[in-house]
């Protein structure tokens, strides 16, 4: 599929832009109901005196390119490929972007997310788990049929779950086998993945006997690593480089037309560790795709991956900024203690933080939201603890940081790229 073509890439992002603004957005200024996205980006609005409405949650324009260039930069330094986990995002606009800054490819970890990165021409894909869904591997089947040059690589971890793909890539026809690789369990009581070294070769052997798969490598995810610390994680990367050092010795990779062996780990919190540790992967019988996963990075966060980043662990390498900024506006302000803002649960990411308050603007005015701290969410409210030093009246806007990317994409489905004057240069659609 070329950049020109029918249908290709390009194309696809371009009928984005010709959605018309209207109720399905939220806080898009009311008055450009009618729009193309593309109109009103044209129109660079400002997203503090544009008539956007709130809540709203904008996006860092330069924290964005910011974080994109350095993760471009991190993996090349340490010869990783990289293919980061788009579930965090599930915006094609950023698939794109993180292509473009040198990205193998997009992880993704369900079949409906690789739907729609297809749509959208992306041609390289790692799904993070296990693949047993007979509809969704017809569905795949065709795929490859139709178009030479897509790749998906999957997990597997089970026997039982390599019959039941082959039966149904039989049912389907497959005229290409799927490439899969064999998934190592981050430890006893982890989450998915084979738990020892001779059910890893169980299920390889059984990959082996089907011609609708094709073993191309192991992967994990470390992050799963019971009681997780730098010497545990690790000590579990090494035995992941050891399954695929102990699959090849034994000829596990012949024969099978590969161009390379598959190396695949790493999340959002201990990329530093997978660097290291796939530094030492000795010389295979084929050159070895050493494949990071990390997708948090994108807009990093204020809370979570702030705290648990790699970067904090290595500063010499730089350091990812948190791009997201949810904007609210004080309603009800009914004692000196306590405000309420019009952003709630609704709007916000919680599973793993409440928001965190970080500057009041007032009047075009912003100062940093001193005395002022976020204690609970209602579905359409956030409760707010106000010190004597909070200078906040009905009308301000309240600016927080968020905790988990992740769960903050997947409440907005079009969200304001803005610079740090506030002025709005694009709009990033979401598909969850």
């Amino acid at each position: 599929m070329t950049a020109d073509s029918p249908g290709s890439p390009s194309e696809a992002l371009a009928r984005l832009a010709e959605d018309r603004v209207d109720h399905r957005f939220k806080g898009l200024p009311p008055d450009a109901d009618g729009l193309t996205v593309a109109e009103l980006a044209a129109q660079r609005r400002n997203l503090f005196t544009g008539g956007f409405a709130t809540p709203v949650l904008a996006l860092s324009a330069e924290r964005l390119q910011h974080n994109l260039d350095l993760m471009e930069t991190y993996a090349a330094r340490h010869g990783l490929a990289f293919a980061p986990h788009g579930k965090t995002s599930m915006a094609p606009q950023l698939f794109q972007r993180q292509i473009e800054h040198g990205a193998w490819g997009i992880t993704l970890a369900v079949p409906h997310q690789v739907r729609v990165a297809r749509a959208y021409g992306v041609q390289r894909v790692f799904l993070a788990n296990e693949l047993v869904d007979a509809a969704a591997l017809r569905w795949i089947a065709g795929e490859l049929s139709a178009d030479p040059d897509f790749r998906l690589v999957c997990y597997v971890d089970s026997v039982r779950g390599v019959e039941q793909m082959d039966a149904a890539l039989r049912s389907a026809d497959a005229t290409r086998p799927l490439d899969v690789v064999v998934e190592l369990a981050a430890g006893e009581g982890a989450r998915t993945g084979v738990r020892t070294e001779a059910e890893c070769a169980a299920v390889a052997d059984a990959v082996a006997a089907v011609p609708s798969l094709r073993l191309v490598g192991v992967a994990g995810y470390e992050g799963e690593v019971p009681r997780a610390d730098p010497e545990r994680v690790h000590a579990w990367l090494r035995r992941l480089v050891a399954l695929a050092v102990e699959f090849d010795k034994a000829g596990r990779f012949a024969g099978l037309g590969l161009d390379e062996i598959v190396v695949s780990a790493g999340g959002s919190a201990w990329f530093d560790a997978v660097a290291d540790v796939f530094a030492e992967i000795p010389e295979l019988s084929l050159p070895v795709l050493k494949l990071l996963r990390s997708g948090a990075y994108v807009s990093h966060d204020d809370g979570h991956y702030r705290k648990l980043t790699p970067f904090n662990r290595v500063p010499q390498e730089g350091a990812l900024e948190p791009a997201f900024r949810l904007w609210a506006q004080v309603v009800s302000r009914p004692s000196p203690e306590q405000a309420f803002v019009n952003a709630g649960k609704r709007d916000a990411a919680y599973d793993l933080d409440l928001p965190f308050a970080q500057v009041v603007r007032r009047e075009g005015r912003e100062r940093p939201a001193t005395g002022i701290s976020v204690t609970g969410l209602s579905d359409q409210h956030a409760w707010l603890r106000t010190t004597e030093e909070a200078d906040l009246e009905v009308g301000d806007w309240v600016g927080m940081g968020l905790s988990h990317p992740c769960t903050s994409f997947d409440k907005w489905q079009l969200i304001p790229v803005a610079q740090a004057d506030g002025t709005v240069v694009d709009y990033i659609r979401t598909f969850f």
